[in-house]
């Protein structure tokens, strides 16, 4: 959940609460979920404060008591009650509390733990066995919309570079999804989608699993649409102290899975790149470096 029931109101009020009340309306504001999850003491010690200035902060903002807000809160995580703008405010009030270098710091250093999360052995094992069974399919097919579609496009691009395999599912005139109508069980769909999920991803890869194609996911959460249908999941994080969630988890487990399946694919995938090498060369892509000339003084 990226904006909470109550999200505006504290905002509003926000400037004019006393300090303990802001510690308490940060965590809130910062930590939506948590809310609707975790008793009001732990919330509390998490923020700082103490539990009755929670109940204090409750009755600010016209409730009984806490016990209202976690209501409120946990209703909006079963409804999925999702948005940009208010996550926009939760912002808005950070950078102005803490500036502009400390989000970035904040958000440099958000992705960076994400990334590094996937180096465990858990992540590990995703990640490998996501590649292998993309290195084996006779096809890949890559799809990822929206916020989603870089992904999918990278892994598509190296894909490209080390042989003729990759597809990627986007064309326009909502063409796109007509590629999937030459796929086999022996082909695997690679598809990408994090909160808030885009409907027509989640109906074609069903419609993949219908059709007894494999689907290998990069998502966000064991939960997730796509985690419940696919063969393999490499799931990343996308909390971010941004309005917008973070994609470069999912961008480095793009990089990550095309050097793998690149890698797997030895002498052939070699003799692809030098293709690519020599067609790249003789239509003189890359910028050569070129003499700097020196500004007339």
């Amino acid at each position: 959940m990226d904006r909470g029931p109550l999200t505006e109101q504290i905002i509003r009020s926000f400037d004019n609460m006393p300090a303990q009340l802001q510690a308490g309306a940060r965590y809130v504001l910062d930590r939506p979920r948590d809310v609707a999850l975790l008793s009001m003491r732990e919330q509390a010690r998490q923020a700082g404060v103490q539990p009755a200035t929670m109940t204090r902060l409750a009755k600010r903002l016209g409730m009984d008591g806490y016990e209202e807000v976690r209501e409120l809160y946990a209703a909006a995580v079963r409804e999925g009650d999702l948005g940009f703008a208010g996550k926009a405010g939760v912002q808005v009030i950070s950078q102005k509390l803490k500036g502009d270098k400390a989000l970035a710091a904040d958000m440099l250093t958000s992705i960076g733990q994400q990334i590094q999360k996937l180096a465990t052995p858990a992540g590990l094992d995703r990640l490998v066995s996501a590649a292998r069974a993309l290195a084996s399919a006779r096809r890949i097919y890559c799809l990822g919309l929206r916020s989603s579609h870089s992904i999918a496009w990278h892994l598509h691009y190296v894909l490209t570079l080390v042989g003729d395999r990759s597809v990627h599912i986007d064309g326009i005139g909502a063409t796109g999804p007509d590629a999937l109508a030459r796929a086999t069980d022996k082909d695997v769909l690679l598809v990408a989608s994090v909160m808030p999920y885009t409907r027509m991803t989640i109906e074609l890869a069903e419609y993949a699993v219908a059709q007894g194609i494999a689907v290998v996911a990069i998502t966000d959460s064991e939960v997730a649409p796509l985690a419940q249908i696919a063969q393999h999941s490499v799931l990343v994080s996308t909390e971010s102290p941004s309005f917008f969630h973070a994609m470069s988890p999912a961008f480095a487990v793009a990089e990550v899975l095309g050097a793998i399946i690149a890698g797997r694919g030895g002498d052939a995938a070699l003799a692809s790149l030098r293709h690519s090498d020599g067609h790249l060369a003789a239509l003189n892509t890359h910028l050569k470096s070129r003499q700097q000339s020196k500004k007339s003084s």
